[in-house]
């Protein structure tokens, strides 16, 4: 099987994309996938709030564009791309949120990769438990193989509490007993599994049971978006990472009283947006920022 090797240019192009991930760097059966020819890469986009317009980015119609016009220039196209939520910027009015969506789903129809996968964030899905979002773009969680990895989306916002809830957490447990607790597991989710900062609303009310769920399963990264920044933390040995978001930054976590967004800098307009290179190095996930400017 031959391969167009995936380069550093490559990951400068993405600048702003929110996402790109290596699949041989997703632990130690990533390293067996490459020996074996099967090595792959996806992107992760996450937090586009398409219909947003503020002062936090005054160029906020562009950057959606941009980011699927840098994922088209490359020149290895990557397997696959999903969205971890937030799509869409909510509006209390159904046909402005309907008007976002089609709008949104539209502009990523101009992607050249054609498998292309969604999860919802709380602003698409909310206001009507997810209602809206899945006439759109079909069920919130849901399981796919590809390449001998097992993939997992979650839906963890639909629920208005922030709950996964009892009944999803079952199917998430029927669909991973089948597995070998060895398989490499990849799990997508919007909001951080575990309790990051609960104070601003991140974290996920039963995280805990979903971690609990994972935790035999040797070979588990988990992707989430939300808390519009870079973010790495260890649950055990499942590893969790947060890409950028491609619509504006928050600071860090209990940095100041309110979650409000990272002001714009006309001198750096796209501080604060890039995405994540996760590698594996002597077992251990390293990840490396590729930051837009």
């Amino acid at each position: 099987m031959k391969h167009t090797p995936f380069d550093r240019r490559d990951f400068l192009k993405l600048s702003g994309v929110g996402g790109a991930v290596l699949a041989s760097g997703l632990g130690p059966w990533g390293q067996s996938l490459a020996a074996s020819g099967e090595d792959f890469f996806f992107v992760q986009m996450t937090d586009t709030h398409w219909g947003f317009e503020g002062p936090p980015n005054p160029e906020a119609r562009n950057t959606l564009r941009k980011a699927v016009a840098a994922v088209n220039s490359l020149e290895r196209q990557p397997d696959f791309i999903m969205f971890t939520g937030d799509l869409t910027h909510a509006a209390a009015d159904d046909k402005e949120r309907q008007r976002r969506m089609t709008e949104f789903k539209a502009i990523v129809g101009e992607l050249k990769v054609k498998d292309v996968r969604f999860i919802p964030g709380e602003n698409d899905a909310g206001l009507d438990n997810g209602e809206m979002y899945q006439q759109v773009f079909g069920k919130g969680h849901y399981s796919f193989k590809h390449k001998g990895v097992h993939f997992v989306a979650l839906d963890n916002v639909s629920d208005p509490n922030g709950l996964i809830g009892e009944q999803q957490l079952e199917w998430l447990h029927a669909d991973l007993a089948r597995l070998d607790k060895t398989a490499p597991v990849v799990v997508f989710a919007h909001r951080p599994l575990f309790d990051m900062y609960p104070a601003w609303d991140w974290a996920t009310k039963d995280g805990a049971k979903a971690i609990d769920i994972l935790t035999p399963y040797q070979n588990t990264t988990v992707f989430f978006g939300h808390i519009h920044q870079e973010h790495h933390q260890m649950t055990g040995r499942i590893a969790h990472h947060a890409a950028e978001s491609l619509i504006f930054p928050f600071p860090l976590a209990g940095s100041q009283p309110k979650r409000t967004p990272v002001a714009w800098d006309a001198a750096r307009p796209f501080k604060g947006l890039g995405f994540s290179q996760v590698d594996e190095h002597a077992g251990t996930a390293q990840p490396k920022r590729r930051p837009l400017a």
